[in-house]
């Protein structure tokens, strides 16, 4: 049964997961933006970005921002492309996928975006992040064919 909802979902090709990682870039820069002006206009000048419960105030917040997106379905950017994100048994991520899926996306990241390219080798198409959270990413509504 698990074999048939995967067979109908379509993979996402690497070009459409960068123009959803770029608007999801651009997202996730706002969010941050408009989340530090909490803690700066509280702190006033003490506060500086060294600081590193500013960070985990950060952190958190993005962290926030992916699990509410993810855990619905898609991203802004994910939504822009066309794109779901799914477990490999056809569900919304949890929270456990969603934990897993942000450290292992920031590991990809940090290693020049490596775990991302490794979508480009992979035959199902997922990034490092993908694999070690037992997510995948699909296309709305099309066939497991289309967007090779």
């Amino acid at each position: 049964m698990l074999q048939a909802v995967n067979t109908t979902l379509a993979r996402v090709s690497f070009r459409r997961r960068l123009g959803a990682l770029l608007y999801d870039s651009i997202a996730a820069f706002t969010v941050l933006y408009f989340a530090a002006f909490i803690p700066v206009l509280s702190a006033g000048t003490a506060l500086t970005e060294q600081n590193p419960l500013f960070t985990l105030y950060l952190i958190a917040v993005l962290f926030c921002y992916f699990w509410a997106s993810w855990s619905r379905g898609s991203t802004l950017g994910m939504q822009a492309w066309k794109i779901e994100i799914r477990t490999i048994d056809g569900r919304n991520p949890g929270l456990r996928e969603c934990v897993l899926r942000f450290l292992f996306a920031g590991l990809s990241g940090v290693c020049f975006g490596l775990g991302y390219a490794v979508a480009l080798l992979d035959q199902e198409r997922r990034a490092w992040h993908d694999r070690m959270s037992g997510t995948r990413l699909v296309r709305k509504g099309t066939s497991a064919d289309a967007d090779s």
